[in-house]
């Protein structure tokens, strides 16, 4: 008889996520790009959709300048101010702005300039396979089979 794990209840209070550990990430190509979140979406058992609440220092970044071809984003900003640049065009954004990209959107980042912490709810689609670019980089990742791949512009060869 095989056992079956358990679902983890759907349901994170404000005390149990307070709880959760911070996760420190940096950004494999940005240096600059560190974030601190909590995987509200893995702490309930979700794997198609990714849920986080992260967190931006003063003078960090969120990620790359990207895009991506398969999967969606969304961002939601919950306390704190942070420059989001969208397709070149740098915008404030603060509490209650929601920014959503949709597969092949503008390229997009966003900095905390900020003297306090910016804190928003991010999340995603988890495809079992995306292209991720990086227009400033000049560089492209291919996720497939739980892996990514990051290649040089230059190096792809086009038939």
């Amino acid at each position: 008889m095989s056992k079956t794990k358990a679902k983890p209840f759907p349901l994170l209070t404000a005390g149990t996520i307070a709880k959760l550990k911070e996760e420190r990430r940096v950004h494999r190509l940005n240096p600059r790009a560190v974030r601190h979140g909590k995987s509200l979406g893995d702490a309930v058992g979700m794997t198609e959709l990714g849920l986080h609440r992260v967190r931006i220092a003063p003078g960090d970044e969120t990620t790359e300048y990207h895009t991506h071809y398969c999967d969606e984003e969304f961002v939601y900003i919950l306390s704190g101010h942070g420059l989001a640049e969208i397709g070149g065009r740098k915008i404030r954004v603060g509490p209650g702005d929601f920014m959503g990209f949709t597969a092949k959107s503008l390229p997009h980042t966003m900095s905390n300039p900020y003297r306090e912490d910016l804190v928003y709810l991010m999340g995603g689609t988890r495809k079992p396979i995306d292209i991720s670019e990086y227009p400033r980089s000049r560089k492209r990742t291919y996720k497939f089979d739980g892996r990514r791949h990051t290649v040089k512009f230059n190096d792809v060869q086009e038939s």
